[in-house]
């Protein structure tokens, strides 16, 4: 389909688009001067109608002649700007032709007209402007100056926290609903774990220190108050993160050292020839720590290993003593 149209067949007003292919029948039905006339008959499949488009050279365009009309999209309208191509037998009859001539004086001289207001609007507009070029030069190079001054600051901040986080994607600039967010997060300690890693990783991402703006200065005469103030204000101070460290809500699950990442020592895969330190849950030493004193009483020392081996005579394999073949 050469252009989008509207089909006549339907119930309801349908629109086909530009582009759809259809198996169509082509013709040739007649030849304008030395070019072939075509007809291309085409089938609606959802109705069932038939569409009929015909070629036209001499305005070097598609016309359709049955089942449906073309889609007005203001295209086919003389707009302000256009001129209309006359064909060498239109320029012949407007010489010919009286008035016709003076009817298309007469529109040449109403759109001269309207041309001239409209160029003397954008000549006043763009006098307004530029009436002192090198001060509004100076204001457009000034605020450059300033953005091109933040955004350099801005990208070497980008580039330097991509560096430190091994960042290989670019930073989009911060928004405040971004900073809110981000503010509400928090990660708790568990009670378990109170190592100063884990205290450290569990702060606020955006934690706030009011303890300098609560502090009340005391008159200049008053050094003893003012050393009374300022260690109110660090106990204090130490009274609140210690607190707001224990009863926080939110708790990390990667903090959480209830039960540590990783295997539990029962369920390590055992390597033959490979010793392994015994911790003190290991079922090795809760046999030795439950040993009964019955199972003790039949232990020997050395000396009583040495004593029996000696009582028992001589053993039946012993080691032969050979001599030298020198």
């Amino acid at each position: 389909m050469p252009f989008a149209i509207w089909c006549n067949h339907c119930p309801k007003p349908t629109i086909i688009g530009q582009g759809v292919r259809f198996n169509a029948e082509k013709k040739k039905i007649g030849a304008y001067y030395s070019t072939p006339i075509y007809s291309f008959r085409m089938k609606h499949t959802a109705c069932g109608g038939w569409i009929e488009i015909q070629t036209d050279p001499k305005n070097t365009a598609y016309v359709v002649t049955e089942g449906a009309k073309k889609r007005d999209t203001g295209e086919d309208k003389v707009k302000e700007g256009d001129f209309v191509i006359q064909t060498p037998e239109e320029r012949e009859q407007m010489r010919n032709d009286a008035f016709a001539a003076l009817e298309g004086k007469v529109e040449d001289r109403r759109r001269f007209v309207s041309d001239s207001h409209r160029i003397e609007e954008l000549k006043r507009a763009s006098d307004k402007d530029w009436e002192d070029p090198y001060e509004k030069s100076r204001k457009l190079r000034r605020t450059f100056r300033v953005d091109r001054k933040l955004r350099e600051k801005q990208a070497l901040a980008d580039e330097d926290l991509r560096d430190r986080l091994s960042l290989g994607i670019d930073l989009l600039e911060e928004s405040e609903g971004d900073r809110r967010r981000a503010g509400l997060i928090d990660f708790g300690v568990s009670e378990a774990d109170t190592s100063s890693i884990t205290k450290a990783t569990a702060r606020p991402l955006f934690a706030s220190d009011n303890s300098q703006s609560d502090i009340q200065v005391a008159p200049k005469g008053s050094s003893k108050k003012k050393r009374k103030v300022a260690k109110e204000v660090e106990i204090r101070d130490k009274l609140y993160k210690e607190l707001s460290s224990n009863t926080r809500a939110a708790i990390d699950p990667f903090l959480n050292s209830e039960r540590d990442w990783g295997p539990s020592p029962t369920d390590r895969f055992v390597i033959s020839g490979l010793k392994r330190k015994r911790t003190e849950g290991s079922p090795s030493t809760q046999d030795r720590s439950s040993t009964t004193e019955e199972e003790l009483a039949g232990f020997k020392t050395p000396a009583e290993d040495e004593s029996t081996v000696a009582n028992s005579g001589p053993s039946a394999i012993a080691l032969v003593d050979y001599e030298s073949d020198d």
